[in-house]
């Protein structure tokens, strides 16, 4: 039962095309660090493979052929590309759902003040996240900002070699005999998490209004004085100067402080990735590049690519997997191909086959207590599935029936694909879950596949680039059976 690492099979040529993906996936993850600008990229490159807007099409009125590609999004945080086939929708179709974010600090509605002449920005995390992970590690600053008149702007500090960065601050060693005493969960409280983001007060001069603009707020002081909380002033003016941005307008921007800088390869022999928000974007960017591989092909069966948002905390809202999203836009597609019958839809989602890509926690030699090894995943021995998930006793997992297993098998094995088997730690060690158990509750047959993951949901994760490339190569075999 034991699978060899997939480094083993590779010649110089499959080598070459792990390398060229790897670097294509470390531009992406690199250049999209939230939800929105994941799914602003996969747009752009789906456009550029011929996908057209679904509601374009609707608008147009126009009929859907076999062949035909759309794309539909949900508030622009959530994706869905389908590609007809030549067996009706009714019929089914072959997907891959992933999700597109990842564990973060989000910046609180209410979030800049200032205490003992440093500024802050206070947030709230997003996603589970062992705290202390997150202090001192250079931080970037992502999002939108949305104004009342009805503009939003786009925000990104801390990439660029030029920009400051930012961070959460941590206790000197010197000082933390009490914080040092406490268990892991406890050394660095959720409160705590509070963005460093200034430090210079803003002194007020008579020149400074002779342009006849106002100071910021608290800025009335004599010449040469600093205002009241002067920091927080200075860190306001700043704001409005490069952002056009007022204190108001936290009210209605997310903001999401990321890890700042490129994901790189890792190791002497470069076989891996370190990186932010592998979970799950390495899922995402294969699942994407597999459904574009087979673009200019009609496909017996329709393929399916779906990005979600909100996997870290429940798959819940407008743009998670419980939305009805995924359904909707099911539905608009199968009426423009002309199915209109009543039962049509839930007929057609019931015979899907889907993949919920997602990671795979992989094993650690450094905390081996917690895996049991003959069910684990290895990094560089190819895509992973787990038949079930869950914890205690399985709770909250899909548990894939045993032909569905078997049909994977065959699609893996024909295609000559490295894949392994895994479970999410020793029985009882803890465990989690994916987007797997919702839309199986259509009826479909869905099972957990991805890519094993050292140091999940740290600022920085590790996968094999192996494991990369056996994902791309499984997804568009399991498209195209």
């Amino acid at each position: 039962m034991e699978r060899e690492s997939a480094w083993k099979g590779y010649d110089e040529d499959a080598l070459g095309k792990v390398d060229a993906l790897a670097s294509r996936y470390i531009d992406f993850i690199s250049e999209n660090k939230t939800e929105r600008e994941c799914v602003r990229a996969a747009i752009k490159l789906a456009e550029a493979a011929g996908y057209v807007p679904l509601a374009q099409a609707v608008a147009e009125g126009r009929a859907l052929k076999p062949g035909d590609k759309v794309w539909a999004d949900a508030r622009g945080k959530a994706l869905m590309l389908v590609q007809l086939g030549r067996e009706p929708l009714a019929a089914g179709a072959n997907i891959l759902g992933a999700h597109v974010d990842s564990p973060r600090l989000d910046v609180k509605q209410n979030p800049l003040f200032e205490a003992n002449e440093l500024a802050f920005l206070d947030t709230h995390y997003y996603g589970g996240i062992k705290h202390y992970q997150w202090v001192t590690v250079p931080l970037a600053l992502h999002g939108v900002v949305a104004k009342k008149d009805g503009s939003v702007v786009d925000v990104v500090v801390g990439e660029d070699a030029g920009d400051p960065v930012f961070c959460v601050t941590d206790l000197l060693i010197h000082l933390a005999q009490a914080q040092m005493g406490k268990k892991a969960s406890e050394a660095v409280e959720g409160e705590a998490l509070d963005i460093l983001v200034g430090n210079r007060p803003l002194v007020v001069s008579s020149a400074s209004d002779e342009d006849g603009t106002d100071a910021p707020d608290g800025a009335d002081a004599p010449d040469g004085d600093a205002p009241k909380e002067a920091v927080k002033a200075f860190v306001l003016d700043v704001l409005k100067e490069k952002l056009g941005m007022e204190e108001d307008d936290f009210l209605s921007a997310e903001i999401e402080m990321v890890p700042a800088g490129r994901a790189r390869e890792l190791g002497l022999d470069r076989s891996m990735v370190v990186g932010y928000g592998q979970d799950d974007r390495v899922c995402a960017y294969t699942s994407l590049e597999a459904q574009l591989a087979v673009a200019d092909d009609v496909l017996q069966k329709s393929s399916v690519c779906i990005l979600v948002d909100k996997e870290e905390i429940g798959s819940v809202g407008a743009t998670g997997m419980t939305s009805r999203f995924f359904e909707n836009t099911y539905a608009e597609v199968m009426a423009l191909a002309g199915e209109t019958n009543p039962r049509a839809l839930a007929r057609g989602l019931a015979a899907c086959r889907m993949l919920s890509s997602d990671v795979s926690a992989g094993f650690d030699p450094a905390y081996a207590s917690v895996f049991e090894a003959k069910n684990s995943a290895f990094l560089g021995h190819g895509l992973v599935f787990n038949k079930y998930t869950g914890a205690r006793g399985k709770s909250g997992s899909n548990d894939a029936r045993a032909e569905y297993v078997a049909h994977v098998r065959r699609v893996m094995d024909e295609a000559h694909v490295a894949f392994q088997t895994a479970e999410l730690g020793r029985v009882d060690a803890g465990g989690g879950g994916t987007i797997a158990y919702i839309p199986a509750e259509y009826g479909m047959d869905v099972i957990d596949s991805g890519v094993a993951v050292l140091s999940m949901h740290a600022p920085w994760e590790v996968t094999s680039k192996a494991d990369i490339y056996e994902a791309r190569r499984g997804y568009e075999a399991f498209l195209r059976a």
